[in-house]
């Protein structure tokens, strides 16, 4: 699934290419996604301008004059800039049409992904106003992650993919912060001291800044805008590297189920 790096990569890898542009047409291909698409979005998205790309968690904002079209990539989806004549593929669901020729064109084998329209604040909508701190913006620190953690006992790595919590910080990225943090997943969250909860707030960030920086991480269906994969998955220290050894200490990395997903930790760096 497409974490938060992947998705800030989109957002800045199409804002060049939509930002300012009069929306020609919304073609929508097939409106039965995670949500089915409203069938006037069409026509109220029509001869808009898009005065700007953002992002919040994992939900892309495109704001036009008169309200943001709110998009989520869902499990598999990809948004792609293209010429508006290029020849449709299976699974492409919806074409963002602009007035300079090319289209911002929507795929998604899985079809979780969505898309919606909002005309108030964005910040009131249902899918976001519940929505924790961003885990790049001031507000997520090691005091914040301390105060947050003391009663509760869910483990580590659980609690940082709660998206009441902190935003965006799935599976993957989850993983290699507790490895760069030296702390085991499993470890319950209340226990975790003032250094630890610093420590694994900065790694946390330094996690996700780079792998912003490569473009976020394919492992099987993600690209960027310009269709190209994600390349942190090269500078990934345990995620799907069971059996392997550990690139720090030579100790094989280990498997293990955690809240229904796959957890990889190193025995003898993460304590």
């Amino acid at each position: 699934m497409p974490e938060l790096p992947e998705v800030e990569t989109t957002c800045r890898g199409i804002a060049p290419h939509v930002s300012g542009r009069l929306v020609a047409r919304l073609a929508v291909h097939n409106p039965r996604l995670r949500w089915p698409v409203a069938a006037d979005l069409p026509e109220w998205a029509q001869g808009q301008r898009i005065l700007g790309v953002g992002r919040r968690a994992k939900y892309l904002l495109l704001t036009l004059e008169r309200g943001h079209l709110m998009l989520h990539l869902g499990m598999s989806g990809s948004l792609r800039v293209l010429p508006v004549n290029t020849a449709r593929e299976t699974h492409d669901h919806f074409d963002l049409e602009m007035d300079s020729g090319w289209t911002l064109r929507f795929n998604d084998p899985r079809r979780f992904g969505s898309l919606a329209r909002i005309e108030g604040d964005p910040a009131a909508h249902p899918l976001l106003r519940e929505l924790a701190p961003e885990p790049l913006e001031p507000g997520f620190d090691g005091h914040y992650l301390h105060r947050i953690t003391r009663r509760r006992r869910v483990a580590i790595k659980q609690a940082l993919m709660n998206s009441r919590l902190v935003v965006g910080v799935g599976n993957i990225y989850a993983s290699e912060a507790l490895f760069r943090a030296g702390i085991r997943p499993g470890r319950a969250a209340r226990s975790l001291t003032v250094q630890e909860c610093a420590r694994l707030a900065r790694t946390v960030r330094q996690v996700l800044t780079t792998a912003i920086r490569h473009g976020g991480t394919t492992l099987r269906d993600y690209v960027s805008a310009e269709g190209k994969p994600g390349y942190f998955r090269q500078k990934l220290y345990v995620y799907e590297r069971a059996g392997q050894p550990c690139r720090r200490c030579g100790t094989l990395i280990r498997q293990r189920r955690q809240g229904q997903r796959s957890t990889y930790y190193c025995p003898n760096c993460q304590s």
